[in-house]
């Protein structure tokens, strides 16, 4: 499409290509009149063609020629729905098409619009913003306000709409689409009806049986009710991705055919004329509709939102139930949330002291990165399979479990009193776990080290004294920067195991090894009965623990190779290395070096948790449809319960409302046992 003179006046343009008959299929002077209306006052457009009537006719004559036997049902087909069944090439497509556009039939509307229009996005905005007398009397100086009567329209959109009923019956019927939704395995499928019932309607509009529907058609009422069942089953089969688990590809389709539905709905609705008026307006929402499908037909932002916030859901449906383990009640749950915590510190010192033992060891630095993300991966898995808590992975699983709680709860002056509570509830177990890390790590650490320097009679700590107490210094160092990093990877950690809890259930993995008949020979039905229940229980812990070490172990290493200061920062460690720094010191370090690594430990722990809870509140706000303008009361709730009862975020102080907090806790749980 050509560029053209922005001071060109609209009037200008009529004279110059319609004050005669213009029989040329060129788009430009259609291009160059919508460019220049844009600019003025459509009143005086209008006016324009009033005063001129024989432009007004050659302009009529020219719109007519240039649209005349223009397929429009890609338009109704395509634009804006989604063409692959998988995420990553829809993606892919929509990001080539937006900057590369697709070469497109020229006896297409779907091409005229691509090239008159440089926004359809902005000309639908313009379109909607005129008044609608003056839109209903341009499109009568047109003659298009009838055009939904003419048979060729008629034709098209009936073709459109067996095309879309075709593709989503072949979708809805695949196995895997099936088995979402077992609730319609005993019925007629909707799907094969709604194509039935469709194929009849367009037989019967091409021998003339019936010329236009009205909302009173028994055949309209029918082809409504399928759409409804349509819908309905794709509702159930979403819902029940909870109970079965969902694959991306699964969530594509169903997408997709909800989509494909909903566009024949629309497109059925056009051809429903019931008084005359309707002939007008649905001739205009057809020009509407195609004009806002081809504005959206790339829309990245949308596609993205669309396709992972069920995943997302899901995700973060699985840690919802597993952060309730990490939300203390009583004085004893407190208390037995300490010593798990404090096992993971001992836990962590060993590490703390292995890691620095490591980096004695020869190598290259993927060796090195190999030796640091065995020796975190080790001691994550070590400390989930003995039951014992690191303090920074509670961020991920609770934030999932606080969204649940208040989706469900709803947002009022008492369900956000109550929330609070919770809120401290969730804070006390997050502090006594740090508690519980930081006092045990330190001491470990310190006590392995001084047997190490008796037994070999060398302090191993002197070398990386230095650099140990230099990363614990955030002028010195990026400390913070790293902290955030790790932050990041307990989000990610978070994520991992939520998608592998949600995989477990959609590909029935516990099931198939229950059953699994190599198993059952070798080991018998008993062992594979158990191995089954472990897996479940387990794996999903195991995996994300796994490559939380990998992440941890081999960021340094990695960012030292491609020549970038990457490292990361963890509470617990930044304990552990302060003690070897300290003893590597002899204990003999001035005071600004003591108190500013003191300070840091915490301040680490601060933006481990600031980062991973953010991320993981983010995520779980989006995937149920949360509005972030009503957290702000949430949050001055909060602030306000906190100025009334300080302790409480600290100590298990027995309140009148933990009986509610427990009740809104194990509906969360007992919400996702029904689920399985």
């Amino acid at each position: 499409m050509k560029f053209f003179n922005s001071s060109i006046s609209f009037d200008s343009v009529l004279k110059k290509y319609f004050s005669f008959k213009n029989e040329t299929l060129s788009l430009d002077p259609f291009a160059e009149f919508l460019d220049s209306v844009k600019r003025a006052d459509f009143t005086d457009v209008l006016n324009f063609f009033r005063n001129n009537p024989v432009i007004t006719e050659n302009f009529k004559h020219y719109i007519h020629h240039i649209f005349e036997e223009k397929s429009f049902n890609l338009s109704l087909t395509e634009a804006n729905v989604l063409s692959e069944n998988a995420f990553f090439p829809e993606l892919k497509k929509r990001i080539i098409n937006t900057i590369l556009p697709p070469v497109v039939n020229e006896k297409t509307v779907w091409y005229m619009i691509d090239n008159v229009s440089l926004s359809p996005k902005k000309d639908l905005n313009y379109l909607h913003n005129l008044p609608e007398n003056e839109i209903d009397e341009f499109f009568n100086i047109l003659e298009i306000s009838d055009f939904i009567r003419k048979p060729n329209v008629k034709k098209e959109l009936i073709f459109a709409m067996n095309i879309l009923s075709w593709r989503v019956t072949g979708a809805a019927l695949e196995v895997e689409v099936v088995r979402m939704a077992p609730e319609y395995r005993n019925f007629d499928n909707p799907f094969l009806a709604l194509q039935n019932e469709l194929e009849n309607l367009a037989d019967e509009f091409n021998k003339n049986i019936i010329n236009q529907l009205s909302s009173k058609d028994s055949r309209y009422k029918q082809i409504k009710i399928y759409i409804e069942q349509c819908l309905e089953f794709v509702n159930i089969a979403f819902k029940n991705s909870s109970k079965y688990g969902i694959s991306g590809k699964i969530n594509q389709s169903l997408l997709k055919i909800r989509q494909q539905i909903q566009r024949i709905f629309e497109i059925v609705q056009l051809l429903i004329v019931d008084e005359e008026k309707d002939v007008s307006i649905k001739s205009k929402q057809l020009i509407f509709n195609i004009l806002s499908y081809k504005s959206h037909k790339n829309n990245i932002t949308e596609l993205i939102n669309d396709s992972t916030r069920l995943i997302s859901h899901l995700i973060t449906n699985h840690t919802a139930e597993t952060g309730t383990h990490y939300i203390t009640s009583s004085r004893k749950e407190y208390m037995s949330m300490f010593y798990k915590a404090s096992g993971g510190g001992i836990i962590v010192g060993a590490l703390c002291v292995l890691k620095m033992l490591y980096g004695y060891v020869p190598g290259s630095d993927f060796s090195h990165a190999f030796l640091y993300s065995l020796n975190y991966a080790m001691g994550f898995i070590m400390i989930y399979l003995m039951g014992f808590t690191l303090a920074t992975k509670q961020p991920a699983m609770t934030a999932a479990t606080m969204t649940k709680v208040l989706s469900e709860e709803g947002n009022n002056k008492k369900n956000n009193t109550e929330f609070a509570h919770l809120v401290s509830k969730l804070f006390r177990s997050q502090f006594i776990a740090f508690v519980g890390n930081v006092l045990l790590s330190f001491p470990i650490a310190l006590a392995i080290i001084y047997g190490l320097d008796v037994f070999f009679s060398q302090n191993l700590a002197t070398d990386k004294s230095d650099k140990l107490l230099k990363d614990l210094d955030p002028f010195k160092s990026k400390a913070i920067l790293h902290a955030s990093i790790a932050g990041f990877y307990l989000f990610i950690s978070g994520i991992i195991s939520g998608n592998i809890g949600n995989n477990s259930v959609f590909y029935q993995i516990p099931e198939r090894i229950a059953k699994n008949i190599s198993i059952r020979r070798i080991f018998g039905r008993k062992f594979a009965k158990s191995l089954s229940k472990y897996y479940a229980k387990n794996w999903a812990g195991i995996a994300s623990n796994f490559w939380f070490g990998v992440f941890l172990g081999a960021t340094a290493p990695v960012g030292l190779f491609f020549g970038l200061d990457l490292d990361i920062r963890h509470i617990t460690f930044a304990a552990g290395n302060f003690a070897l720094g300290l003893y590597g010191k002899d204990f003999s370090i001035d005071l600004y070096t003591f108190w500013i690594s003191f300070v840091t430990v915490f301040l680490i722990g601060f933006f481990n948790f600031l980062v991973s809870f953010s991320l993981s509140m983010f995520l779980a706000f989006r995937s149920r449809k949360l509005n972030f303008g009503q957290v702000s009361e949430i949050y001055k709730e909060i602030f306000k319960y906190f100025m009334k009862h300080p302790l409480k975020f600290f100590l298990p102080l027995r309140s009148r409302l933990d009986k509610k907090a427990d009740e809104l806790m194990s509906n969360t749980v007992s919400t996702k046992s029904e689920d399985h």
